[in-house]
């Protein structure tokens, strides 16, 4: 996908249209790590909330639930 730098104000920015937002997952407002590798390719990495404690708890608890049998099995 090519994209053209453009003027932004007093700075230069990229646009990145809804279909590039969907792909990866990004929204307006997001945070993004921004590297340049070498050879000078940019990574946009995104900065993503880590879910909260007892989600991930109730998350492990469903799945000891439903597969107590062959975690036994595996122990």
């Amino acid at each position: 996908m090519l994209k053209q730098i453009t003027k932004v104000g007093n700075s230069q920015g990229l646009i990145l249209d809804s279909v590039l937002m969907d792909l990866t997952g990004l929204r307006v407002g997001d945070q993004v790590d921004v590297t340049v590798a070498p050879g000078g390719a940019i990574v946009l990495i995104p900065i993503r909330k880590a879910p909260p404690r007892d989600e991930v708890s109730a998350i492990i608890r469903k799945t000891v639930k439903d597969y107590r049998k062959t975690l036994k099995k595996l122990a």
